[in-house]
């Protein structure tokens, strides 16, 4: 049990760090960030609100009693990336990358959290 939940803070911890390192990017926009706003067709005074989103969700994350929340909202926000990568023809990695980050942060909330993973079990039966 122990290690369930410190693997999930190590998870949880990893996918933190790449939000935050996300958000202060989309605050300074380098010319990475310029071009791939750009290419995606966002306009760049798009990404200090952007920022703020992800770091809101990412508060609710990282506080124990609302991680779950913070997962689903931080689902939405990469479903978002998702269908924005498909409406410009990205290659299949810019578009899956989200899909897998949202599963990092849903398996360190899951791993983090006794509640959550009650609620998800799967029940065996004997019969």
């Amino acid at each position: 049990m122990r290690r369930s939940i410190w693997a999930g803070r190590a998870l949880s911890g990893l996918a933190v760090l790449f939000l935050l390192f996300d958000a202060v990017s989309h605050f300074v926009k380098p010319a990475p960030v310029a071009e791939a706003f750009a290419r995606l067709g966002f306009p760049l005074d798009l990404g200090p609100a952007l920022a703020v989103i992800v770091l809101v969700c990412t508060a609710f994350y990282v506080i124990p009693q609302t991680g779950a929340l913070g997962a689903i909202l931080l689902t939405g926000y990469f479903g978002g990336a998702v269908a924005t990568h498909v409406r410009v023809r990205d290659p299949l990695f810019d578009t899956v990358f989200p899909i897998i980050f949202g599963m990092l942060v849903w398996a360190g909330v899951y791993l983090r959290d006794a509640r959550l993973r009650a609620l998800i079990s799967i029940h065996r039966s004997d019969s």
